[in-house]
């Protein structure tokens, strides 16, 4: 069984509200915290996108889990869903364009009722389908059929999980996260999943606490796969190291635990030009449950839309418009340019 924690929204805190958090960032004293200061001195004001090669649709907010770090504020209790109006028009504007990929999140992106007709649509259209899967989805009994589903559609899956030993794991995502995570593993591994082949298997891991990832992808990613084998017979194609964003529930543990100012000075401080230049906002544009265009998911979250002048809704859609876009930029993206830098395809830069 897995234990969750009420949402920021069911609990009615001060923190459910974007506004507040960006009130939040904003008021804190940080020496050097200006973000777009940082990117003129590195040459990169006014960051711009540079294309578009990965149109990355959030289904909405509903998730089996609540996990203590969640962005998205995820869990049983929301109800935001993409409409199957909603799904069609991104295929409609998807088949318009060249994007080669499609990035499905959300929540967890299965329990979305479009979750499967994106996957087909997206996959007749020729394009490379990622998930963004959290695994625990894929041991509940009216998802038996998800695995097979996934190899079928060649989607790429690209799974979270904190650590490969539970208590780090359970810590960050709930008790039982981590034996339904291992289960979810292998029933992708008994489909092909994370052989080197066809069907690729990327995990996302992140730190338990306020502090950055400790080594390089490279490095953990060989310790990773070596101990996954080891300890649980499991094989995997890859492993992505993020930073974790402080909005939403991990910005209210690092203001009740008292590492909020600590940890934004550590992510000022690790600014680095190259991870600057290397954003995934550059190259992504996100799309909301309800059709709306943001430069990425945690602006999403944050409820930043597209701005400048560009298109703000997939109803507007102008490719060239949005390929070309200035980004909205606030303090939290010190997240993604600290250290080595963090995307939703892990560090951007060396």
């Amino acid at each position: 069984m897995i234990v969750t924690i009420p949402t920021l929204q069911a609990r009615n805190a001060p923190l459910a509200s974007p506004a507040a958090q960006l009130r939040l960032l904003d008021e804190l004293p940080l020496r050097g915290g200006d973000f777009d200061a940082r990117l003129a001195e590195s040459g990169l004001h006014p960051l711009t996108a540079l294309g578009i090669q990965v149109l990355q649709l959030n289904v909405g907010k509903v998730c089996n889990q609540t996990c203590n770090h969640c962005h998205v504020d995820a869990g049983p209790t929301r109800t935001e869903q993409m409409s199957e109006e909603t799904a069609e028009l991104a295929l409609r504007v998807l088949g318009a364009t060249s994007i080669p990929t499609v990035d499905i999140t959300g929540g967890a992106p299965e329990l979305s009722p479009v979750f499967r007709r994106l996957v087909e649509g997206s996959r007749a259209l020729g394009r490379h389908v990622m998930d963004r899967c959290n695994l625990t989805i894929l041991a509940l009994p009216r998802y038996d059929d998800l695995p097979a589903f996934l190899a079928r559609n060649e989607v790429e899956v690209v799974a979270s999980l904190p650590h490969y030993r539970q208590g780090s794991t359970d810590r960050q995502r709930g008790d039982g996260v981590f034996e339904r995570s291992l289960e979810g593993l292998r029933r992708l591994n008994a489909v092909g999943y994370g052989r080197g082949g066809k069907l690729r298997l990327v995990l996302v891991t992140n730190p338990v606490g306020a502090f950055l990832p400790g080594a390089s992808q490279a490095t953990l990613e060989a310790e990773w796969q070596r101990e996954m084998q080891r300890l649980h017979g499991i094989e995997f194609d890859a492993l992505f190291t993020i930073t974790n964003m402080p909005i939403a529930r991990y910005l209210e543990w690092l203001q009740t635990s008292g590492n909020l100012g600590a940890y934004l000075e550590k992510l000022v401080g690790s600014y680095n030009p190259a991870a600057a230049a290397g954003v995934m906002c550059r190259t992504t544009l996100s799309v909301g449950w309800d059709g709306r265009l943001f430069d990425c998911d945690f602006n999403q979250m944050l409820e930043l839309e597209t701005g400048y002048g560009a298109p703000r809704h997939l109803s507007e859609f102008d490719h060239d418009a949005l390929a070309k876009r200035r980004i909205v930029t606030r303090r939290h993206c010190f997240g993604c340019t600290a250290g080595a830098g963090s995307s939703c395809g892990g560090q951007t830069a060396g």
